[in-house]
């Protein structure tokens, strides 16, 4: 290429051009932003970025910015200041492109503005699962891999990372047994499952977390949950266990064929529940005379039994085979013995006997003999039998003289002693009456025809019978108190039935200590007074005495006075006590019950009391009742009110008088000291106590008394136990600090020995506790001395009890059951402990009690609740009162256990779940699956099953306008495990051209109308936002790797892939083997990305490892492949470039020195014509073929002319569009296989007679072809490039 030649008529088209500028000196203002960072999550109305720009002419600037992308932001005319009108979101798209423009009022610049969003951690990651579910076998190894997990969080960086962990286990005792790979997401069995003693079921909830973070600010980590449910399934290896044991039954003696009862024996591996096959174990040797059926378990009788035979009872062995083996390949079984009474049948009458020392002998004929007149019983060696078992007797007396005796007992069971009791007394009259017959008839009561007869012949014997007697048992007699001595009181006589005694009765007045008040007069039967002083009716107001009559035999007859005092007014009112020392806290009110009495009649005004205050400096401050003698306060006691001297003290005068004539009057001091106290003292945890000890162990531990103090200062609350009394030198106490009380230990001294046989056989000790306030309680207890035998009482197995929960008191529950070999043995039970379990963890509880005879029963005041604890255990002591050698208690405590069964009085929980659900039209048919919701009751049984129903729908559109809807959704429950599903799906066909959601309210109800709701938010995806995604591969290989791709392409767009349809190409447009894959790309939020954002997704540089793998090579129709470049053309094209750009400065020189615009010119239109490429390392600028770059600013040394950038024309009013041109690599073909494959981009040559034209007319047209272009041409933006490099 020559040398370029500058002719005159290119500087004369020059000069005139200088000309014209000079003429239109205004210049175009100057913007100078080109980049801008922003981060996502700036909030609406907050700044965004300044629009900067300078004019030299110093004209007033107004700003505006429009393109697509514009209605994100809103600007200041006036300032240039950017905010954000629409929130961002980079997960949509990670920049923005808007123009900006920057007006003078004459000229106008423009300038595309590249917008980059940063990240901001406003995503958690998203599980791809809602749940999982898998069985596993309780013998499965440990370290097995259960499940793995996933979870998605569209984010950058550590915002993007998934951590995974469990956060909970149910039921509590599972969290030791899995754990989860925190990158992974696989969760692990760590310790052996337990189908029997562990849970069948196990609900893990697991967290995925990021790492927080972000590009714009440091956030905290965010996080989301799914649920894995485990259930495990169970192995036959444990033995069968026998129900509701013991086993009692009864059956009559002599039936054959009766069935008694059945036995039930279920497998303990409930998971497998084998059936049982039943058999009797062969007795030692007896015959067994009942048979068990094989497959029901049913016992009944094979041949005749006689009770006087085999006894009352018989045991036999029962034993419950599996019929499979168990995983050892042994037979499962289990044994129990069953005991059946043998019922007696009534076919034996009662029967008379006479007994002796050695035996009884069958008799009808006994005789007695009693005095006349005489009552009580008469002895006569009687004994009824019935042979047969509990029969009931009646005995009955007949014959002549049946009318004086009666027989005792009236009835009996099998055996009795019996006697004839008088019954009239009067008829056993030796004057009239000698000997008297009566007959004693014994009654079978169950059959009547069933009796016998015994005749019994008895004699009167002859006493002396007649003994004064007085009209009237009692006489009620009055006498004024201190009345004269000698004064009558009354005369009473009595008579005698004898002649003999007529006129000769002596009269006596008893007690002796009766004398010292009153007597009577020996021969007339006179009372009277004796001694004036001491008839006080305040001390005694009514004396009871007996008169006693004494004929000539020495027979005697009584009759009983009541002497009653009547009152005159002698007495003054006595306060009780005297005086009255009481503290009372500052501000508190006070109360204080004078109480007084008067010993004058109650009934008279000579008691009535009337009380009063005495005025003093302090009267004022109280008041009293005058007739309850109730004293308080009537204002506020305050101490600082009070003189100094007082020291809190205030002096009181209270009078009692009476309203007798005339009136008496007594007075009483109270003191009240107004101050803090102690008011607090001991409490004993119980009433009183009750231990026993057994004789003849020195030192024994007898139990322990357990108090507490409220005080919190120690100085308060710490206490000492004392025995008062009772103890007669037989115990001592030891204190013991036992958490926050104290504990009394009480122990036999070390020096006594405790003998039963000897006297005192109970202790009633009076045990003190004080604090060291000397606050003190006083607690009785009672200590039985136990006498021991060689047999401990020993308890017999019960089964489980049930009860509803909420129960309050039901009665007896059940009862435990204690037997001890000793005969004279005395059971009682005591309940050692209670535990319920909460939880699966067995804690100490108050729900049951347990009473002396072991009837277990509710606490009135515990509240039963099966979702608090759904199993309480109590177990019991059993202690032998009579026990003679050796311990006197079982070797252990019984276990009894009460299953708390479930009531309906929960409403079913909403298990967390995606509230927000994306649904694409095209998959959203009629039944078709779109979400489930999952909720589970606390209740059990059928009180946990629960129905879904979607109770109403509503339409949201992309206004945020709500409106009711038709139900066009369904809900059908099915169950998983211990939990319900609900699943969500259309009734009919969607209209796809809704562009809102759906808000879709789900309701789960239980069986008692129990229930709770949630809300769906269901989005529908229209089928515009499709995606055709074209792979270089296989349609099988892109099947058979559909999981990882979809996850590549959720990664690469941070959003959710939907795949619809995986086909070959139909065009065949590439090789043989392409495949396209239909898909929708949509946001957590419900938005879905077009091609286009997909398209941008994709070119990201960040993706290119990502999605090469899987040889991408379009998206829609924009090709992602592109030709090699021809870099020898891009040499030439640069050197012509910089020759024309050295033309240029030459002539622009030669023109104008004071004007530049020509060099600007030409170094766009160089721009144009150079290859750049953008390096990670580069700083200094572009490459400029024919310079050298050495400074980090770029500039050539060479051209680097000092130009003053003021005297700019500013013809170059607009940036070069090469500034505004997308860096999308899609546009231009780029390769997304490697990053090492990018090139350079190449801009075509220009025709070469635009070279030749003249540089003024080549700047104007180059300026005219730009502005008809548009921005077609493609090129990077380089920031570092300055027109200072030319």
């Amino acid at each position: 290429m020559g040398r370029p030649t500058i002719t005159a008529s290119s500087l004369l088209l020059l000069t005139v051009a200088a000309l014209i500028t000079l003429t239109n000196a205004n210049l175009t203002p100057e913007i100078l932003n080109s980049l801008v960072s922003l981060c996502e999550d700036i909030p609406k109305g907050g700044d965004a970025f300044q629009i900067e720009a300078t004019d030299r002419d110093g004209d007033t600037l107004s700003y505006s910015i429009s393109g697509p992308n514009a209605g994100f932001f809103t600007v200041d005319e006036t300032t240039g200041m950017v905010k954000i009108n629409t929130g961002l979101d980079r997960e949509a798209r990670d920049s923005l492109v808007v123009t900006i423009a920057v007006s003078d009022g004459k000229n106008m610049a423009t300038k595309d503005l590249t917008i980059i969003l940063l990240d901001a951690n406003d995503n958690a990651p998203m599980f791809q699962e809602s749940s999982y579910n898998v069985d596993i076998k309780e013998n499965a190894d440990v370290g097995k891999t259960l499940f793995k997990v996933l979870a998605i969080d569209p984010d950058t960086g550590p915002a993007g990372a998934e951590i995974y962990s469990i956060a909970e286990v149910a039921p509590i005792e599972g969290e030791k047994l899995f754990s989860i790979s925190s990158r992974g997401g696989e969760v692990k069995l760590i310790q052996p499952l337990n189908y029997t003693s562990l849970s069948t079921f196990y609900r893990l909830k697991i967290n995925a977390s990021d790492d927080g973070g972000g590009e714009c600010k440091m956030t905290k980590p965010l996080s989301s949950i799914t649920y894995g449910f485990i259930t495990v399934v169970d192995v036959p290896d444990l033995n069968p266990r026998f129900l509701s044991l013991p086993y009692r039954g009864s059956v009559e003696e002599g039936s054959p064929g009766t069935t008694v009862l059945a036995v039930l024996a279920l497998d303990q591996d409930t998971g497998v529940n084998d059936k049982m096959i039943y058999t009797i174990e062969p007795g030692s040797g007896e015959p067994v005379p009942f048979i068990i059926a094989k497959t029901t378990g049913v016992i009944s009788v094979s041949s005749e039994i006689d009770r006087e035979t085999i006894g009352d009872s018989f045991t036999l062995t029962v034993k419950a085979t599996e019929q499979k083996k168990n995983v050892y390949g042994e037979d499962a079984f289990a044994t129990a013995d069953v005991q059946i009474n043998i019922l007696d049948i009534n076919d034996n009458p009662p029967k008379f006997y006479s007994c002796g020392s050695k035996k009884c002998l069958e008799e009808s004929q006994f005789r007695g003999e009693i005095q006349e007149n005489s009552a009580g019983t008469l002895q006569i060696n009687m004994t009824v039998k019935d042979l047969d078992q509990d029969g009931q007797i009646i005995l009955e007396v007949d014959g002549v003289d049946k009318d004086a005796f009666a027989v005792n007992p009236t009835s009996t069971t099998s055996q009795s002693t019996v006697q004839l009791v008088v019954k009239d007394p009067q008829k056993l009259d030796f004057e009239t009456k000698k000997v008297m017959v009566v007959q004693v008839i014994a009654i079978d009561e169950e059959d009547e025809s069933m009796r016998s007869t015994a005749t019994v012949t008895i004699t009167i014997l002859d006493v002396n019978d007649n003994s004064p007697t007085f009209p009237e048992d009692t006489y009620k007699l009055n006498v004024p108190e201190h009345s004269a001595v000698d004064t009558p009181v009354a005369t009473i006589t009595a008579t005698d039935g004898d002649v003999m005694d007529k006129d000769k009765l002596t009269y006596r007045l008893l007690p002796q200590s009766i004398l010292k008040y009153f007597n009577v007069t020996e021969n007339t039967g006179e009372v009277y007074v004796t001694n004036s002083k001491l008839i006080d009716r305040e001390v005694n107001s009514l004396y009871s005495a007996t008169l006693q009559a004494r004929d000539t035999n020495n027979l005697i007859g009584t009759t009983v006075l009541e002497i009653s005092l009547t009152d005159i007014n002698d007495k003054p009112p006595k306060i009780n006590p005297n005086s009255y020392n009481v503290f009372v806290e500052e501000g508190k009110e006070f109360t204080l019950q004078i109480e007084a009495t008067d010993a004058d009649d109650p009934e008279s005004s000579n008691s009535k009391i009337v009380f009063a205050i005495v005025p003093t400096n302090y009267s004022d401050y109280f008041t009293i009742d005058a007739t309850t003698g109730v004293l308080t306060n009537s204002a506020e006691l305050d101490r600082e009110a009070l003189e100094p001297a007082a020291k809190g003290k205030i002096e009181l005068n209270i009078t009692a008088t009476d309203q007798g004539v005339p009136a008496l009057m007594t007075s009483a001091a109270v003191t009240v000291n107004v101050e803090d106290v102690n008011d607090n003292k001991p409490i004993f945890t119980l009433s009183s106590y009750e231990f026993s000890v057994k004789e003849g162990v020195k030192g024994a531990v007898v139990g322990s008394v357990w108090a507490r103090d409220l005080d919190q200062a120690l100085d308060f609350n710490r206490i000492s136990f004392t025995i008062l009394g009772g103890s007669f030198g037989s115990f001592i106490i030891r204190t013991v600090a036992n958490g926050t009380g104290y504990r009394g230990d009480i122990t036999v001294d070390p020096d006594v020995e405790l003998d039963y046989e000897k006297k005192p056989k109970e202790f009633n000790l009076q045990v003190e506790g004080m604090d060291l306030s000397g606050s003190k309680a006083v607690v009785e207890v009672k200590i039985n001395v136990l006498d021991v035998n060689d047999e401990r009482p020993e308890f017999k197995p019960e089964g489980p009890l049930e009860v509803e929960e909420n129960s309050k008191d039901t009665g007896s529950l059940g009862r435990f059951s204690a037997e001890d070999k000793d005969a004279t043995s005395s059971l009682v039970y005591q309940m050692e402990s209670c535990e319920c379990r909460c939880n699966g963890t067995y804690t100490p509880c108050d729900w049951m009690l347990v009473d002396g005879n072991g009837a277990v029963t509710i606490n009135p005041e515990a509240k039963l609740d099966y979702e608090e604890c759904d199993k309480v255990k109590v177990w019991a002591q059993v202690v032998d009162e009579n026990t003679e050698v050796g311990e006197n208690n079982s070797i252990s405590a019984a276990e009894m256990v009460v299953n708390i069964v479930d009531v309906n009085d929960n409403a079913p929980e909403f298990l967390i779940s995606d509230a927000v659900i994306v649904l694409v039209s095209e998959t959203a048919s009629k039944g078709s699956s779109v979400t489930q919701v999952t909720a589970t009751d606390r209740d059990s049984g059928i009180n946990k099953e629960i129905k879904f129903k979607v109770t109403e729908v509503k339409y949201e559109d992309t206004n945020s306008q709500i409106e009711d809807f038709r139900t066009i959704f369904e809900a059908v429950t099915t169950q998983q495990q211990d939990f319900y599903v609900g699943i969500i799906q259309p009734t009919e066909e969607l209209d796809s051209s809704k562009k809102g959601k759906y808000l879709v309210n789900v309701t789960a109800t239980d069986r008692g109308g129990l229930s709770a709701r949630t809300e769906l938010k269901i989005f529908i995806i229209d089928k515009s936002f499709k995606v055709e995604v074209r792979f270089g591969l296989p349609k099988a290989e892109v099947v058979a790797s559909r999981d990882s791709i979809t996850l590549a392409l959720s990664a690469a767009t941070k959003s959710a892939v939907y795949v619809t349809a995986i086909i070959n190409d139909p065009g065949q447009v590439r090789a043989l083997g392409d495949t396209l894959m239909m898909a929708y790309f949509v946001h957590p939020n419900g938005s879905a990305l077009s091609e286009q954002d997909v398209n941008k997704k994709f070119t990201d540089p960040k993706n290119y490892d990502l999605l090469a793998p899987y040889n991408l090579e379009n998206v829609g129709k924009v090709t992602v492949v592109q030709e090699p470049p021809n870099t020898l053309q891009f040499g030439l094209l640069g050197l012509l470039g910089g020759l024309v750009i050295v033309l240029i400065v030459l002539t622009t020189t030669l023109v104008c020195t004071r004007r530049s615009y020509r060099t600007k010119l030409k170094a766009a239109k160089a721009m144009k014509y150079t290859n750049m490429e953008t390096t990670d390392n580069q700083r200094g600028g572009p490459v400029v073929p024919g310079t050298n770059k050495y400074t980090m600013e770029g500039a050539n040394p060479v051209l680097n002319l000092n130009i003053d950038t003021v005297t700019d024309l500013g013809f170059d009013e607009e940036s070069s569009n090469v500034e505004r041109i997308s860096v999308n690599s899609f546009d231009d073909g780029m390769s997304l296989h490697s990053e090492n494959d990018r090139t350079m981009m190449v801009i075509q040559e220009e025709d070469e007679e635009s070279i030749n034209i003249e540089p003024l007319g080549a700047a104007l047209a180059q300026r005219a072809n730009r502005r008809e272009a548009g921005s077609s041409e493609m090129g990077f933006t380089n920031p570092a490039f300055s027109v200072t490099d030319l």
